[in-house]
């Protein structure tokens, strides 16, 4: 589980592929890895990945065809958002996160409001009914909240920090991003179809 609050940014070092699908070696700039073990857990643009390799500054980890195919990929030298698994002790400051990318959704408009930044997403047909204004959602592995909901698109507000502690200050129109839809949204369904 991850809170989707990004400890920092680092890129794709090399890609090599796999029996699986992938090898991927991230630079992990500056998340610390001294406490980082094979078998941990680090959510690398809101897809948790298990560390298969680690150096000072680096980690291998491999990447499956499901994966990659559900994803917005993982291209050399792109820049990533990287967060460590959530500790029982850590203050949960985003919302749960499980890591599990729902969909890929497509950058359709960014607009300055003052010093922030309005992005909207069209997320996909069969994950726009878990979207809710004012809910949570992941965009590349950062827990954002849901200014508005327009049919299958949705607005997000990028405040400074997030724009200077993430991967999101460099999106543009068109860009494809990682999403993972609230999994309280998704519980709530199964719940109600099981009722009736």
């Amino acid at each position: 589980m991850f809170t989707g609050l990004v400890a920092a940014t680092g890129s794709v070092r090399k890609a090599a592929l796999s029996a699986g699908g992938r090898r991927l070696t991230i630079d992990a700039g500056d998340l610390g890895l001294s406490d980082v073990a094979v078998g941990d857990s680090i959510a690398v643009n809101g897809v948790c990945l298990t560390v298969i390799s680690r150096k000072r500054s680096s980690f291998e980890v491999d990447v499956s065809r499901e994966t990659l195919a559900c994803t917005a990929g993982f291209p050399v030298g792109a820049h990533v958002n990287l967060e460590k698994a959530l500790r029982l002790a850590d203050r949960l400051g985003g919302h749960l996160v499980s890591g599990h990318v729902d969909g890929v959704g497509k950058v359709s408009r960014i607009s300055p409001s003052g010093d922030n930044r309005v992005v909207a997403v069209k997320a996909p047909a069969g994950l726009a009914r878990y979207i809710a204004r004012k809910g949570s959602i992941a965009v590349n592995g950062v827990s954002l909240t849901v200014n508005a909901v327009k049919g299958s698109e949705f607005s997000v507000n990028l405040i400074p920090h997030t724009l200077a502690a993430t991967n999101l200050a460099n999106l543009r129109e068109g860009d494809p991003v990682n999403l993972e839809v609230d999994m309280m949204a998704r519980y709530a369904e199964r719940l109600k179809s099981n009722n009736g």
